[in-house]
């Protein structure tokens, strides 16, 4: 980074500033780790000189326990494209209007989540439903292995709550669908034929007056071998949007593939076409009384807004990952 001409091209040198900061997250917690680890010998001795420092010895002893768990944790994201930044979309499913406010409270929770983790989001796609919500969405969340942690989160989503929307105040169950892909750069190859893909533009959606979209700007592709489609219209031009459409089917292109490669992937997401009852992979309860649990970990919390608004979100990622890890020994095993 220090050699001249390192920001001439500023789009590897963004690359290359990125993999420092995936770097950073493993290389300081585990030289903080290895320090912390050889004083506690000094601090043990201490103890025993003078029992009223024991309570700030066992604290720093739980806060080494957690930085050891954490960092267990990362190493499990060892899979081709986990330290990549992740494109991840979300569609209104079954449950009518209250399915598109259930869209928009998801795209607003992983935001909340990587706004804390101090990743970058960038809005790709958004289309709005003209009651409430959102028919779907997609953003972009850049920083240390947000698809290693995001990829767990594909699948449907369940919402049981009184419904706003409905006068007599009865019990609705919304599902939305969440698909999550690594955001790869060029050096990553991925064969896509243009043959193999068609492009339609439309006009992208606007608020109305001035702000009137008067172009066919938006792009929609659909790779045909695969039926793979993605679309953007979030762009100012017809040109960005196409950009940002190609690098959203590479991603897509690139996740099936390595769903492909990795048999355990591929049985996790059988199920992934279904919708309604019986195919979500979290359920998250607003009445009759409050609280989230995942179908596949078993991962509860009690509280529904401390996961809504992002902060007991990361322990349902960790739940998965040890869950994935615990399959993967087991098949090892036998």
């Amino acid at each position: 980074m220090g050699e001249p001409g390192f920001w001439d091209d500023n789009e590897a040198a963004q690359r290359v500033v990125s993999e420092l900061k995936g770097l950073k997250t493993i290389v300081a917690p585990m030289n903080d780790l290895t320090n912390s680890a050889e004083d506690l010998e000094v601090l043990f001795e201490m103890v025993d000189e003078d029992a009223s420092v024991r309570a700030e010895v066992e604290a720093e002893l739980s806060r080494l326990e957690n930085l050891l768990e954490s960092l267990e944790l990362k190493a499990l994201l060892n899979g081709p494209n986990d330290s990549a930044g992740a494109i991840l979309t979300i569609n209104a499913r079954d449950g009518g209007t209250d399915a598109n406010d259930w869209a928009d409270m998801m795209l607003r929770m992983y935001s909340a989540w990587a706004v804390d983790h101090s990743f970058a989001i960038e809005l790709l796609d958004r289309q709005e439903n003209e009651e409430a919500g959102i028919n779907h969405a997609s953003i972009a969340i850049r920083g240390p292995m947000a698809y290693g942690y995001l990829k767990g989160e594909e699948g449907m989503h369940r919402l049981v709550r009184i419904s706003p929307f409905n006068s007599e105040g009865k019990r609705q169950t919304s599902f939305a669908a969440v698909s999550v892909s690594p955001e790869i750069d060029d050096s990553i190859e991925v064969d896509i034929q243009e043959k193999d893909v068609r492009e339609d533009r439309y006009r992208a959606g606007g608020a109305g007056g001035q702000h009137v979209n008067k172009t066919d700007s938006a792009i929609r592709l659909t790779h045909v071998p695969t039926n793979t489609v993605v679309q953007c219209q979030n762009e100012r031009s017809q040109h960005q949007n196409r950009a940002t459409a190609w690098k959203m089917l590479r991603a897509k292109l690139a996740r099936i593939e390595e769903e492909r490669r990795e048999a355990e992937d591929a049985k996790k997401y059988e199920t992934q076409a279904r919708t309604g009852f019986g195919s979500q992979i979290r359920n998250y309860f607003l009445h009759p009384d409050q609280r989230v649990k995942d179908a596949r970990t078993g991962h509860y919390v009690g509280n529904f807004n401390s996961v809504m608004d992002g902060r007991e979100l990361q322990g349902f990622f960790d739940a998965f990952l040890r869950l994935k890890a615990g399959k993967t020994v087991a098949d090892q095993s036998e």
